[in-house]
């Protein structure tokens, strides 16, 4: 059977200071490395999507003209 978070928590809060900081990092680090691997998914859309604004593969559109589009769809 699966542990509940609250389960895990209660087991953490038994580990030694200095364990429960090491535990910590470790799930900190297993957040950053997914926040990256989407910052660089994100980085390469980017640069995609510049690239075919340069080839004149899409078109601009100022910014008041699309939220006063969205405004007038949400109404």
């Amino acid at each position: 059977m699966a542990l509940s978070l609250a389960d895990i928590e209660e087991q953490a809060q038994k580990l030694a200071p200095n364990e429960r900081a090491e535990l910590a990092e470790h799930l900190l680090d297993s957040l950053r490395s997914s926040v990256s691997s989407v910052e660089s998914a994100w980085a390469e859309e980017i640069e995609a999507r510049v690239a075919a604004f340069d080839r004149g593969e899409t078109q601009a559109y100022f910014a008041e003209e699309v939220f006063a589009e969205a405004r007038s769809l949400s109404r």
